[in-house]
């Protein structure tokens, strides 16, 4: 779920991979507990951890793009091809997003409605997401053109907060008072997540306030990369922890005054404290993750999260049709905790192995067809 990069940053990858297990457990759980176990405490926790993992792969999807453009910059690509490769990516990770609907459609054997097709899924967001990162990270390095590359940094790092504020500040009023019920409900999905109902789905990832955690990413990223962050990235790792702790402080603080800018205030899903709460998590996780690569067992050898982190995109993909998909492992809905806990170890592992099958033969298929092609040496 992230832009290919040709240098591998291992706490990223470890951030990428810890958003699958989280991922995971939220899925397994959400689809083979019974109901009298969705009804437990246990599985309202696992719940709530899953208002993680979506905002993990869009702030990390912002991460990549700021790490991709330093590198093409410095291989010397003008602006506007910068901004055409990074828009192409998120054009395609858009086409994987139609692509995995197409298969889920096909695989439902005419139990999924039609209107499927165009559901609005984390794939679908990401995409658009990233065409957009394309374009701020351009406006900012065109108003900035001409200056020193700290002036460079310093326009896209404020353009790309001033978006994230942007779209978070008018979520509240996109999914209430002034839904842009003109456009059809497949491209009104793209703004509030309303799909085919009358309202607002909570579980879809409409652009607003998803989008915002991308650029969330992209401005992070602008920082961690600079060449100041890169020779003190201890003290850039903590930092971002103090940062982190100060939002989801004052996102807490501004949740509980009484006076309220919004027409409707939902904290759980529209509200911009919460996503100001949610970026100061993003930011401590970060910090979490560098300490746990650079001093921890991050690196001690293997390390299952840092392979599916490099491949996020394939475990996603294939693990949803083993836990939600006619190809469920666990029978849906009927199951204990105990039961559906053993399904996710299951899930975990095979997951790991597919990822670090994938990263082994990564650039070896042209080899592979080398051999294959290869006369056969003659009989002596």
């Amino acid at each position: 779920m992230a832009l290919e990069t040709t240098k591998r940053i291992a706490y990223l990858d470890w951030m990428r991979g810890f958003a699958c297990a989280v991922m995971f457990q939220t899925h397994c759980y959400d689809s083979w507990l019974s109901p009298a176990a969705h009804q437990s405490a246990f599985s309202k926790w696992s719940q709530l951890g899953g208002t993680l993992p979506a905002p993990l792969f869009l702030f990390l999807a912002g991460v990549a793009v700021a790490f991709t453009t330093d590198r093409m910059r410095q291989k010397g690509l003008l602006l506007g091809a910068i901004a055409r490769k990074t828009m192409l990516r998120g054009g395609e990770v858009l086409l994987y997003g139609f692509l995995f609907r197409l298969q889920e459609f096909l695989l439902g054997y005419g139990g999924a409605p039609r209107t499927d097709l165009l559901r609005v899924d984390v794939l679908n967001i990401i995409g658009v997401s990233i065409v957009l990162l394309g374009a701020v990270n351009w406006m900012g390095s065109t108003i900035a053109q001409g200056g020193s590359a700290s002036r460079d940094r310093a326009w896209r790092f404020a353009l790309s907060v001033f978006v994230a504020a942007a779209i978070s500040l008018a979520t509240p009023w996109l999914w209430t008072t002034d839904r842009p019920r003109w456009l059809p409900w497949y491209l009104e999905s793209y703004i509030n997540g309303v799909h085919i109902y009358n309202q607002p789905q909570a579980g879809l990832f409409p652009l607003f306030p998803w989008g915002a955690f991308a650029l969330a990413g992209l401005a992070v990223g602008i920082v961690i990369f600079s060449e100041a962050a890169r020779r003190h990235e201890a003290a850039t790792a903590f930092a971002s922890a103090g940062a982190g702790g100060v939002l989801v402080w004052l996102a807490l603080w501004l949740d509980a005054r009484r006076f309220q800018l919004t027409p409707v205030y939902d904290f759980w899903h529209t509200s911009p404290n919460f996503f100001l709460a949610r970026v100061g998590i993003l930011l401590i996780i970060l910090c979490g993750a560098y300490v746990w690569c650079r001093w921890g067992a991050g690196q001690w050898g293997f390390s299952p999260l840092i392979e599916m982190g490099k491949c996020s995109l394939l475990v996603y993909w294939v693990h949803i049709e083993f836990v939600y998909g006619s190809l469920s492992i666990l029978h849906k809905h009927a199951s204990s905790i105990p039961a559906a806990t053993g399904g996710l170890t299951i899930i975990f592992v095979a997951m790991t192995i597919l990822a670090v099958l994938r990263n082994r033969s990564k650039g070896h298929g042209s080899d592979l067809w080398a051999r294959l092609r290869r006369p056969a040496p003659a009989a002596s």
